[in-house]
């Protein structure tokens, strides 16, 4: 089994350094980490009582593997994943359109409760499966990235990229 460290740097290659584009409601992100996951969990980065784009700006990688671990990695449950792509695609997913998102695509594709939480119903649906889980939910991620801009037109900016992310996570 790899190691955390090996899928966060596939994470940190997806993500790059610091933009603020005006189409994301994300805000300004940094490593994948953006302003409104900042604010939304109470993380002043430079402790100085206000979380706004300094806190981005100066974010580092280290504090970024930190969050990845504690917010996404540990959150999702993925230690009791085996299948290391499927686990990969689980953790893009879930730093690119939040941890419960990702889940739930996945718990609709094997037939579960999507409630968005990975415990032993949805273990034991992945390791039951039939079908090559990790080629179906890749599909399945682009099918909610394409939706996501029927719904939202403005983000289609980001439909290509989206779509070289899936696709780079195929392979580790």
């Amino acid at each position: 089994m790899r190691p955390f460290e090996d899928f966060v740097k596939v994470i940190l290659k997806h993500e790059g350094g610091y933009v603020d584009h005006p189409n994301d409601p994300g805000g300004a992100t940094k490593y994948g980490i953006s302003l409104r996951f900042l604010q939304s969990n109470g993380i002043d980065i430079n402790v100085d009582g206000r979380i706004d784009k300094k806190d981005i700006v100066e974010l580092t990688i280290d504090e970024a593997v930190q969050i990845y671990r504690s917010f996404f990695w540990d959150k999702m449950r993925l230690d009791g994943i085996s299948n290391e792509l499927l686990k990969l695609h689980l953790f893009d997913m879930g730093v690119n359109a939040g941890t419960k998102t990702a889940i739930k695509i996945l718990q609709r594709m094997i037939g579960v409760e999507a409630d968005g939480l990975i415990g032993r119903q949805t273990l034991a649906a992945i390791n039951a499966y039939y079908g090559n889980i990790v080629s179906d939910y890749a599909s399945a991620r682009m099918k909610y990235y394409e939706n996501l801009t029927i719904r939202n037109p403005k983000l289609k900016v980001f439909l290509r990229g989206w779509g070289n992310r899936v696709n780079s996570t195929k392979f580790f």
